[in-house]
Order: structure tokens, then sequence, then C-alpha cells
């Protein structure tokens, strides 16, 4: 009985020790091969994670993919909202949440900290760099959602000044010298240089200029009101200029005059077809259309005019041969994919097509949409199948309990409204 039961201790010991070597041989077999199961899984490289590329990301969350999201940033910033931050409204944690905490429970999906840098379509990887260490990264399939970034239409040297809204520095930056102004003039004993510390111009009529327009005009009127004795923030000079002919130029022009209405209420001077030719610390010089150059005084200058396409949409096409819009936006096939590359995706503020706006909506949208195909893929169906935008609608707030909002042929002049922004990105 004794000596059965050693038998078959000694059995079971061998067998154990057949099976530990089989796995290890497995184990290194998979390692040689790259990784096991999660390699087998197509690569899926997301390039920037504003609204296009998070949304993609989250729609591919039980696809059998293995999700890499870069970008240079470690937040994604909801950028309707941006003014608000600027002008003191809400605080840059609530626009901006963590990349990281957005996708923590969406297991095939990784975060990566970086700049991409390069997309080489033949070897198929993006190369990204971090505090000058480059790293790169495979794919089977790329989605580029890189976004816009402010212009300034050939005069860089404005920003130094002239900060934009597109980053949350930026709103930072402004915010501080919106309210840096108040308290440099309640200590100035100068009546005309006091005038200059509180007057403020924002160049740019679109959605972003009309809201930070309207929310300064609020904010020195009602909100810092008592907040000073030896200056009344309720007498700052407050100017939005713009070289168009009207103001929110994408929405209904009957939205626009009202818009225009409403902001001269609250003590707004609008200036249109004036170009803003030089920009310094103390302020901007203008062109009007008949060629008068005029100057304003003004220590604080916000930009809220133009978007430029991100610098990897040049990148794309001088690598593809696909046609460059006058903003960089890449044109796209009509399903987002690169012309000659249905592997890589342009998706957002860098995808130009059909004329398509460049609103927060199109980005989720057009996200969406790739994420989709790609699970149609490898679900063995090949075909390619055109993005349809469904249009929500726009909004613009322009102060507190006022908007105007857009939808198809529906127009709504004046909406109530708490905190809200604009759906443009």
């Amino acid at each position: 009985m004794s000596r059965r039961r050693d038998g078959l201790f000694a059995t079971l010991g061998s067998v154990l020790t057949r099976v530990r070597q089989a796995a290890r041989r497995a184990h290194h077999s998979r390692t040689a091969s790259g990784g096991g199961a999660q390699s087998r899984r197509q690569r899926v490289v997301i390039a920037g994670a504003g609204f296009g590329g998070l949304f993609a990301a989250k729609r591919l969350r039980a696809a059998p993919v293995a999700v890499t999201v870069v970008d240079r940033n470690t937040y994604h910033l909801f950028q309707p909202l941006i003014y608000q931050v600027a002008t003191g409204i809400l605080s840059e944690g609530t626009i901006a949440p963590p990349i990281r905490d957005v996708l923590r429970h969406q297991r095939n999906a990784r975060v990566m900290l970086g700049d991409v840098v390069d997309v080489d379509l033949d070897a198929r990887r993006v190369t990204t760099r971090l505090l000058g260490h480059e790293s790169t990264v495979p794919y089977d399939t790329v989605i580029v959602a890189a976004g816009a970034q402010q212009s300034y239409f050939g005069h860089d040297e404005f920003a130094v000044e002239a900060p934009g809204l597109k980053t949350i520095d930026d709103a930072l930056e402004v915010r501080g010298r919106i309210f840096g102004a108040f308290e440099l003039a309640e200590l100035e004993p100068d009546p005309e240089r006091r005038r200059t510390l509180t007057t403020f111009v924002i160049v740019g009529a679109g959605a972003t200029g009309v809201e930070t327009a309207g929310q300064v005009a609020e904010l020195s009127r009602k909100s810092l009101r008592s907040n000073f004795r030896r200056v009344n923030p309720a007498e700052s000079r407050i100017l939005l200029l713009d070289g168009a002919s009207r103001v929110l130029g994408g929405f209904d022009q009957s939205l626009g005059d009202a818009v225009t209405d409403h902001l001269r209420g609250l003590g707004v001077e609008i200036q249109l077809g004036a170009m803003v030719v030089g920009v310094d610390q103390e302020g901007v010089d203008l062109q009007t259309s008949d060629g008068e150059t005029r100057r304003i005084d003004a220590a604080t200058k916000v930009w809220a005019a133009g978007v430029q396409a991100s610098p990897l949409g040049a990148l794309l096409a001088e690598r593809s041969g696909a046609t460059l819009t006058r903003t960089g936006q890449v044109q796209v096939e009509p399903d987002c994919t690169l012309p000659g590359h249905p592997e890589v995706f342009v998706v957002g503020d860098l995808m130009a097509l059909d004329e398509l706006p460049g609103l927060a909506e199109v980005a989720m949208q057009s996200g969406r949409h790739v994420a989709a195909t790609i699970v149609r893929r490898l679900d063995g169906d090949t075909s390619a199948r055109p993005f349809r935008y469904v249009d929500l609608g726009s909004l613009a707030a322009v102060s507190r309990g006022y908007a105007v909002g857009q939808r198809g042929r529906a127009r709504s002049p004046a909406s109530p409204v708490g905190s809200c922004g604009s759906s443009s990105t």
C-alpha cells in the first residue's frame, strides 16, 4: 500500500514537471513571437485624445484590438468651455479630466504621453517624442486625431501679447491677465494708465470670441463691481474685433444680429471690417476696410480668430500625396481614410471632408465612424462606408441667461442657459 502511494506521488510529480516544462516552452515561444494573445490583436494607435481620438478609443472598448492612445497632454480638454476657465467661471479640472482616468476601465487601451512627430506609412509605425527622448509604436491601423491649433495668419509673434484659447495653459494665462489687469489698475494712480489696464480686446467674432467678450462684460459689470475701491470694473472698455462683416459667421445672420445687439447692450464695443496688423504690450493696431490705421491702447488682448490644423496634416500629405486645404486639413476619402492608405484614418479638425465645420460633434461622430469601420473589418467586412454627419446643432452661450442656437432650419435667438458653451472645438 505504501509502495502504491509512493508510486502514485511519483507519477503525479512527473506529470506536474512535464506540465511546468510545457508551460515554460509555451511562454518562451510567445515571448519570441511578440507577446501571445495580446500581440495577435490588431494594434490600433490613436494620435490625439481630443473628441475624435477619445470617442474612437471608447468605441473600440469591446473589440479584439490593442489600443494605444498618444497625446502630448495628460488630460482630455473639453474645449467648448475653455472660455469659462479663462474668465474664472470654471476651474481647469472641470473641463480637463486625465486621459488615464477616462480610460481606466478599458482594459484593451493604454495611454502614452508624448508628442507625435512622425507617421511612417511604409513601416507602419508612429514616432513620439517626450523630453528629447523618441519612441516608436508599431501599428496595423492608425487614427490621426491631432486636431488644430490657433492661427495668427502668419504673425505668430502676436501670441506673446495676445494668447489664444486652445489649451488649458492658454486659458490660465488669459485668466491671470484679466484679473491681474484689475489688480494693477487698483494700484495705478494715473487715470490714463488705468484706462489702458481696464481695456480688453478680443480678436475674432466667432463663437469663442463672442462668448469671451460676453463673459468679460458679465465679469466687469456684475461679478467684480463691488470688489475694488479705487477702480470701477463696470467702467472697463471691452472691444470685439473682426475682419469679417458680421458677428458669428458660422451661424444664421439673424442670430448674429441678435448677438450683436445683446453684446452692445452689455457695453461691448464691436468693430467689424478691421484687421489687426500689430500687437504689442500696450495695445493693438488696426487697419479698417477703408485703409485707415487706428491704435487701441489695451493691456489685455485675447486672440480667438482662426485655426490652423496640426502639422501632422502636412506630414501626412507629403508622405501620401493627399491634398491640403488652406488651413492645413487633409482631404480624406469619404470613409475618412487617407488616400491610398486604407489603414490610416484622419478624423476631427484635421479632416477635410464635405466642407464639414470644425465642431466637437463632427470630431465625435467621425471618431465613432472609423472605430466602427475597424470592427467591421475584423469581422471580414472590408467594404468602404462613407461617413455621414448628423447635424445636432450649434450653440453659443454669450452671457448669463442668454444663448443662441441653431439646428437645421430651427433657430433660437435667445435661450435661457446656465453654464454652457458652444459646440465648436
